[in-house]
């Protein structure tokens, strides 16, 4: 039984090596995987690849295609591709930022229309922020205004970080319809009803999703910023790939943000805006105020306590170890720090300037050897009869009223309106940014109610350039090195998946051939030929197995005579005719062991057969 059981317990750990080595490599996979789609909780819509109007020519390179600037599909309220080359139709600001700086207030960035200087798609082209540290300013009035009622908003564009970004910001702002809006003089203060897109600054990434919001009673208007997205968003600032962002709101006050087509925050413009679009009900009466008599105070001193009267308030913590002995060898004349004897005097040492010179301090070589040097004092030890200052011991407080706050009364500020969806129309869109980082790319906005012509726009756009960058993207090796520097914990994981199929054919191949050569020796220990020292002991064994049955057969045979005297005779005659055989199984027994000399097997079989008969 102990040479099956061990194979299989091997086979099972080797099986179970395998499974981890099998979820190991996956891990990486996936986690390769979800730089790509940022996060698994991600929801990812239906990209119709079909809607692509493109023309690759698969003989040629990947990059060699035919660009056809996208059109809509549906009503739209405003659509921008800048592949014209020009600017037609937007307007530069030329007014000034208020509470600025003279030198930096003035709208001066400069906007160019370009291709991507990465992953180009030839005939497409893009408005590009170009200057660094300038106010950028630039906007277009819409197709037509739109307005807040039974359609949803859907604002989409794409934004290529082309060379990283440091502090910046990229996001689009929809103007509020007003008689008095002048596109030359928009500028941080022009009211706005959304304000949506990426910002950047240091380490902090952000998505933001703004909207204005007018309150019913006093008219005033208030920003209520989304909650921030729980994705990782720093991909989309470092990668400089181009990245499609999209914002849906809906009539039923609910609104989405996606990047790339796939979901990073969602929620309702009730619940999930900062500060809430309705107050409370009731706030703090600010004209409360907490009585003087009132008691905070969960715990106080114990006013009946007394201090013991052998507590002594004026014993030190420490005091000296009396019990303490200076240890033999103890140099009480030497120094611990003597001046270094082979230190010399710079020759450009000037006493009345530098003052008398000192030789540097080096320890004392005595000291080296010795328990110490110089004055022995006795140790500190912590005094048994130190107890500090005395204090009461602290109890409940019998009139501890709690933590004091202001009563509660009626908002007369408070409102409740049930659908926020319906906002301040708009009939612009503007840029206005700063940026520390120049080259910040924008390209097919589109502003619709449909989310089917919205995909549809993006395929004709933004699918070509991904599907343009997907084909020069660097190869596995590569995207394990960058996934890496992003992740330094991953090269546990290399470094385990490499060494994997290496420990794997130790697991296989080791423990089976060491298994066969335990079965092979054993074997060879069974068939091993035998000497004739081992065969004449095994004859002699045989012989004295063949006397003592002798021996039993006579007892037997006296006990039966014994017993039964009237077929003396007869039993005599029996046992004698047993005895006969008895000595010829016998004989030929060791006729077979004298055959069998030299072979180790004809011994081994006679063996056998000897002990078969006797069963």
């Amino acid at each position: 039984m102990g040479p099956s059981i061990l194979p299989i317990n091997s086979m099972q750990v080797q099986w179970d090596w395998l499974y981890l080595g099998v979820l190991l490599i996956s891990s990486v996979t996936a986690e390769i995987h979800d730089e790509e789609i940022q996060d698994a909780d991600v929801e990812v819509e239906d990209f119709d690849t079909n809607s692509q109007e493109t023309d690759i020519d698969k003989g040629r390179s990947s990059l060699e295609v035919m660009y056809k600037t996208p059109e809509p599909t549906g009503e739209v309220y405003f659509t921008e591709t800048f592949d014209d080359g020009v600017l037609t139709g937007w307007i530069l600001s030329k007014t000034k930022k208020e509470d600025t700086d003279e030198n930096i207030a003035k709208y001066d960035g400069r906007w160019e229309v370009e291709e991507l200087k990465e992953n180009t798609v030839p005939g497409d082209r893009g408005l590009v922020l170009k200057s660094i540290a300038r106010h950028h300013a630039v906007s277009a009035v819409l197709t037509k205004p739109f307005i807040f009622d039974t359609k949803p908003l859907i604002v989409q564009y794409e934004v290529n970080f082309q060379d990283g970004i440091d502090c910046g910001g990229a996001y689009v702002k929809l103007l509020s319809s007003s008689d008095d809006l002048d596109l030359e003089y928009f500028f941080d203060k022009t009211p706005y009803t959304i304000m949506f897109g990426p910002d950047k600054c240091g380490e902090d990434y952000k998505l933001h999703f703004i909207f204005r919001y007018k309150n019913p009673k006093t008219g005033d208007y208030e920003e209520k910023h989304a909650k921030r997205p729980d994705v990782d968003l720093k991909k989309f600032y470092s990668d400089k790939r181009t990245h499609l962002y999209t914002l849906v709101l809906t009539p039923d006050d609910t609104f989405e943000m996606l990047i790339d087509q796939s979901v990073v925050s969602k929620g309702s413009l009730l619940e999930d805006m900062v500060p809430p679009v309705n107050p409370p009900k009731e706030i703090e009466d600010p004209n409360d105020k907490k009585p003087d008599d009132w008691d905070e105070r969960a715990k106080i001193p114990d006013p009946n306590a007394v201090k013991p009267d052998d507590w002594d308030e004026d014993e030190p913590s420490k005091i000296e170890d009396h019990d303490a002995v200076k240890p033999e060898g103890w140099l009480d004349d030497e120094l611990q720090y003597i001046p270094d004897p082979s230190a010399e005097k710079p020759e450009d040492w000037d006493e009345e300037m530098d003052g008398e010179w000192e030789a540097p301090q080096i320890p004392n070589p005595k000291c080296e050897t010795a328990p110490g040097c110089g004055e022995w004092v006795r140790p500190m030890m912590t005094n048994p009869n130190y107890k500090g200052k005395w204090k009461p011991p602290m109890i409940d407080n019998p009139n501890y009223q709690g933590i004091w706050s202001p009563q509660k009364i009626p908002n007369p500020d408070y409102f409740e309106d049930l659908h926020p969806f319906e906002m301040t129309a708009v009939s612009a869109i503007g840029l206005e940014l700063w940026s520390m980082t120049p080259d910040i790319y924008f390209d097919n906005f589109i502003i619709c109610s449909e989310k089917e012509v919205a995909d549809r726009w993006a395929a004709d756009g933004w699918g070509l350039k991904k599907l343009v960058a997907s084909a020069n993207e660097p190869g596995m090796f590569s995207q394990l090195l960058t996934a890496a520097e992003d992740r330094p914990w991953l090269w546990v994981l290399y470094i385990l998946t490499l060494a994997l199929p290496v420990g794997l054919g130790v697991l296989f191949c080791w423990p089976t051939k060491k298994i066969e050569e335990d079965i092979d020796y054993k074997k060879m220990d069974a068939s091993k030929p035998v000497t004739k020292g081992e065969l004449e002991q095994e004859r002699g064994e045989i012989n004295d197995e063949a006397e003592l049955e002798e021996e039993k057969d006579i007892a037997v045979e006296e006990g039966e005579d014994k017993n039964d005297e009237e077929n003396e005779a007869a039993e005599g005659s029996q046992e004698e005719e047993g005895d006969k055989s008895n000595k010829s199984g016998s004989e030929d027994e060791m006729k077979e062991a004298d055959e069998s000399i030299g072979c180790g097997d004809g011994l081994m079989k006679s063996v056998r057969k000897r002990r078969v008969r006797k069963d």
